[in-house]
């Protein structure tokens, strides 16, 4: 079963290479936001995954406080 979350965890930073890619040659400003927004999402899957395969409750707080902030500067970027 922990091979199939380091799988996915795998699959994860695979993804968000792809979208780092996005960030760096989006065709607009707004793609690129979206793009670091999907990567900071991604990131928080992987806090999750890595606090559930090595029971440490705590990266779910972690997770979520990096969610929040997330949020916020993906609002306050796009207003600016």
């Amino acid at each position: 079963m922990e091979d199939l979350f380091l799988l996915a965890g795998l699959l994860l930073i695979l993804t968000s290479f792809l979208s780092l890619y996005r960030a760096i040659h989006g065709p607009g400003i707004f793609n690129r936001i979206i793009a670091v927004n999907v990567i900071g999402t991604k990131t928080i899957l992987l806090l999750v995954l890595i606090g559930f395969i090595y029971g440490r409750p705590h990266f779910l707080d972690i997770a979520l406080v990096y969610a929040l902030l997330n949020f916020i500067m993906t609002i306050a970027a796009t207003k600016y």
